[in-house]
């Protein structure tokens, strides 16, 4: 979880291989008029994310058996919420970084719906992991494979 250009499908891909279970990017949940939206730079409402909310929480609880990992900024404590009620043994991984170092990030990738001025917007928005929330803060500067590697290693001795 985190903002965007954090690394969250970068470490999630790379986690999901150390871990050898399925992966998915919570980008591909979005309906198009989410996208479309985000696209023109305006943010999201809470109404906006229900659709993206609803497939994520079943993609995890149809493959929470097995273990999966997926990508997504699951900024706000109920979104997370929502998350583990479909998902009770759900770990978090919130990948932090500055936000000079986010927008840099996000004016250097390609290809990607979500514009930097939107970035404000995810800071403002976040509710960072509470105490008694299931999850994990991590740098998210650091190297994507140390990242994955640290984390396999924390699900393997929480689960």
């Amino acid at each position: 979880m985190g903002v965007s250009g954090a690394g969250k499908t970068t470490v999630g891909r790379r986690l999901a291989e150390v871990l050898d279970v399925r992966y998915t990017d919570g980008d591909d949940f979005h309906p198009a008029a989410n996208i479309a939206k985000m696209a023109a730079g305006n943010p999201l409402t809470y109404e906006d994310r229900q659709p993206w909310l609803d497939g994520l929480a079943r993609w995890l609880r149809d493959h929470a058996e097995d273990g999966a990992v997926v990508s997504c900024s699951a900024l706000e404590r109920r979104y997370r919420d929502r998350l583990r009620a479909a998902a009770p043994r759900a770990l978090f991984l919130h990948l932090v970084a500055s936000r000079d170092a986010l927008d840099t990030r996000i004016h250097k990738r390609t290809g990607h719906f979500m514009p930097a001025r939107l970035l404000d917007s995810q800071l403002a928005t976040l509710e960072p992991l509470a105490a008694d929330e299931r999850g994990r803060t991590v740098d998210a500067m650091a190297d994507p494979d140390r990242i994955a590697h640290d984390a396999a290693a924390w699900v393997r001795e929480t689960s």
